[in-house]
């Protein structure tokens, strides 16, 4: 009992902000990431971008189904299922030490990266885990399933990319509702550790991680591929078509660069 009751304090402790700010729920139902400021000319020509995170966001039914199920199959395979913390691989975790992987939900790992969390010691981590864990609480109940997916992959990174879109453009040079389902267990490949799985400077790495996303979509409890189909795309070698996105170059860079100047004047007066 006296265990239970010292959770629960740790619990309303976190969530009204005595071990650190938490996002509102007016905060959870505007999730405004960084995005990337457009600078368009009067005749609506898109000129260059400034930022700090090259973030640009897309809406659910513009991101092809291959990547939604790949990064189902492989970071949370009962994401329909629970309400943002899935106390199966909870538990799987405490009985295996983590052996056959973590716990977190794609709900939980959103959370995370609204949060900011770095790196700490024992106490620090427990304490970011809790709160994680309260957020993505309030992030299924603030937001549908569709919703979260979307949230996840608009945020996450890829190397020094961010969010899919800019994603699947550097890496294959296409938008991502036209990724190929073996481009698509790339990219979801890549979430695992996006410098180690990193096609173009670890392509031996990025292929045998592709494949076990491929070897996820069979054995994850919807089944979305067959051995056989998984087998055909296992065989298919690593192709990409790489180009960085660099917003340096394009239309009138002297141009952009005083107007930088003048709307940082702007911001700090404003």
């Amino acid at each position: 009992f006296l265990g239970f009751a010292v959770l629960i304090t740790l619990i309303l402790s976190a969530n009204f902000g005595l071990f650190g700010k938490m996002p509102s729920v007016q905060e959870l139902e505007n999730p405004e990431a960084d995005l990337a400021s457009e600078i368009f000319s009067a005749d609506g020509v898109l000129m260059g971008k400034y930022y700090s995170e090259n973030r640009s966001e897309l809406k659910y039914n513009e991101i092809s189904a291959n990547v939604i199920n790949a990064l189902i199959a492989t970071e949370d395979e009962r994401f329909y299922d629970h309400s943002g913390i899935d106390a199966q691989a909870l538990a799987r975790v405490a009985f295996t030490a983590g052996s056959q992987g973590g716990g977190s939900t794609i709900t939980q790992q959103l959370a995370k990266m609204m949060l900011g969390q770095g790196h700490g010691n024992i106490l620090k981590r427990g304490l970011d885990k809790l709160k994680e864990w309260i957020v993505a609480v309030k992030l299924e109940r603030n937001f549908t399933k569709e919703e979260i997916i979307t949230l996840y992959l608009n945020r996450a990174p890829w190397v020094n990319v961010y969010g899919i879109r800019n994603a699947s453009r550097t890496y294959f040079q296409k938008e991502p509702a036209d990724l190929k389902l073996e481009e698509a267990a790339v990219l979801v490949g890549m979430l695992k550790g996006s410098s180690i799985y990193e096609p173009i400077r670890h392509p031996k790495n990025a292929l045998d991680r592709r494949n076990t996303v491929l070897n996820q979509m069979v054995v994850a409890h919807q089944h979305f591929l067959t051995e056989a189909e998984a087998e055909k795309y296992k065989a298919k070698p690593l192709i990409t078509n790489y180009k960085p996105i660099d917003e340096a170059i394009g239309i009138a860079p002297y141009y952009r660069r005083v107007l930088l100047d003048k709307l940082k004047d702007w911001c700090s007066k404003n």
